[in-house]
């Protein structure tokens, strides 16, 4: 499903228009990543939890070559299925 394909079901479900949609969607997703940069966890109740993880450095081989290098630590944001998600998927 895109964007765009969300963006439509959403109003239609909700019986609103669909740049009404579009400004909640973008709102709800805008306020996941300023949590996320600051660090915080983002739980929803019944779906999952967005978090954020340090990777430390690790070394690679680039591909073609046999250089290493070594990539730097950074963080990255995960996410874990909550059990009504698991138990939808399945």
């Amino acid at each position: 499903m895109t964007k765009k394909q969300l963006l439509q079901l959403v109003a239609s479900k909700a019986h609103s228009t669909k740049r009404a949609a579009e400004e909640v969607i973008e709102v709800f997703l805008d306020e996941i990543m300023k949590g996320l940069a600051k660090g915080e966890k983002i739980v929803l109740s019944g779906f999952g939890t967005f978090r954020i993880v340090k990777v430390k450095d690790k070394p690679v081989i680039v591909p073609g070559t046999t250089e290493k290098r070594i990539v730097k630590g950074h963080r990255a944001a995960r996410f874990s299925p909550g059990k009504p998600l698991k138990k939808a998927v399945r």
